[in-house]
């Protein structure tokens, strides 16, 4: 459904997009991965392995061997308030991951502990961590104050599997993170770009149409925005889940959704929406995908262009969005799928009732205020080998 919105009335921002101080830092493949300090894990294919950990572990009455890699220090070239970290990783067996960050000034805090199985261990963020420096928020890191920053950082991934050579071990091909720092005041709205009248064919799934199932997974549908936009995207590239996967479901509309929603939960957050637990998921199913965020619609544009569709984690009061199912929220995430002629977003809503009214359309300067004055622009970014990135403006 094209929902069309009358042009918003929005004070004039004092700042330009390029005072939203962003960057993104990967370490992907073999030649990146063997810059960082390695213990007990060697690069087989490209990715990190377990092999001959010599440190073990206690977690939840199971011992695991370990193994961690640790990156050099990053200084992304200014004083950054927060910081998300991404990563790909296979789990096979009784097998995880644990991602952690220390900021200069700081100690080691964990930003989430992860395997695409329930089976054996809880994939969970960790609450109550803090130092010096800043705290953990659910999946970020952010500075202990308005008033302070940090001007570099350590990643480290440490993997796990349960304690004898024979068992499998985890995989990570993949970590990365995006730094940023954001004024407070909103950019000039940028005129319609390469992204004008492009729409991608995104399947629409409702996340409404799943109210009240499995709601121990974060509350059941009407909780399941991210899931859910995950899986639009995941349909798009023809990465859905297998059948045989979400069996457990039964006879229900989109089962997919459900096993999507289960595989991002966290268990410490008792919700489905941890930014990088659901790109994980997606770089599980076969596709590259990260947290970062977007300085402006320009940017997303690009991504749209070259046929990477977006998902983005939007706020807004009520009237803040004309045309939205929901008359407001604290926080949504959603799908740039596209953009009119005019510039305006198109979008798959996953907040719509049913999945023909999942399409809409929303005007450009009151879904960059809903975005950026939100989340700061915070982006799933997940394409396939058919797709590409653009050219990297450092954010991606």
């Amino acid at each position: 459904m094209l929902v069309s919105v009358p042009a918003p009335s929005i004070a004039a921002p004092a700042a330009d997009a390029s005072d939203r101080q962003v960057a993104f830092t990967r370490w992907e493949g073999g030649p990146a991965l063997r810059t960082g300090t390695r213990t007990g894990l060697r690069l087989r294919h490209g990715s990190l392995v377990l092999q001959d950990a010599s440190k073990q572990r206690a977690y939840r009455g199971t011992t695991y061997d370990v193994g961690s890699w640790t990156s050099a220090p990053v200084a992304p070239g200014f004083g950054f308030t927060q910081l998300v970290a991404s990563w790909s990783a296979l789990t096979p067996g009784n097998s995880w991951v644990e991602v952690r960050v220390k900021v200069a000034g700081g100690r080691w805090l964990v930003l989430g502990r992860w395997a695409s199985s329930d089976r054996h261990v809880r994939r969970t963020s960790v609450p109550g961590q803090s130092d010096a420096m800043g705290r953990v928020d659910v999946d970020t890191w952010k500075a202990a104050s308005s008033a302070s920053s940090a001007t570099s950082y350590q990643l480290q991934v440490r993997l796990m599997r349960r304690a004898g050579a024979s068992s499998p071990s985890p995989s990570v091909s993949f970590v990365g993170a995006v730094a940023s720092r954001l004024p407070s005041s909103l950019p000039a709205v940028p005129a319609p770009g390469v992204g004008a009248g492009v729409v991608l064919d995104v399947p629409s799934f409702s996340q409404m149409v799943h109210r009240g199932e499995f709601a121990q997974y974060g509350g059941g549908g009407e909780a399941w925005c991210s899931p859910t936009s995950t899986a639009m995207v995941l349909g798009y590239y023809g990465r859905l889940p297998d059948p045989s996967s979400y069996s457990w479901v039964g006879p229900r509309t989109d089962p997919w959704v459900d096993e999507v929603a289960r595989r991002t939960y966290d268990a410490a957050y008792e919700g489905t929406g941890n930014w990088p637990f659901n790109t994980a998921y997606a770089a599980s199913r076969g596709l590259s995908a990260f947290v970062t965020r977007l300085r402006s619609l320009s940017e997303a544009e690009q991504l749209v262009a070259a046929g990477i569709p977006v998902i983005a984690s939007v706020s807004f009061s009520s009237g803040g969005l004309y045309g939205a199912p929901i008359s407001a929220t604290a926080g949504h995430l959603l799908v740039i799928v596209g953009f009119t002629s005019a510039g305006d977003v198109v979008v798959n809503d996953p907040a719509a009732a049913t999945s023909s009214g999942v399409r809409r359309t929303y005007n450009r300067a009151q879904f960059e205020a809903a975005w950026l004055g939100g989340s700061g622009g915070t982006a799933y970014v997940i394409h396939d080998d058919a797709h590409p990135l653009p050219a990297s403006p450092g954010n991606w």
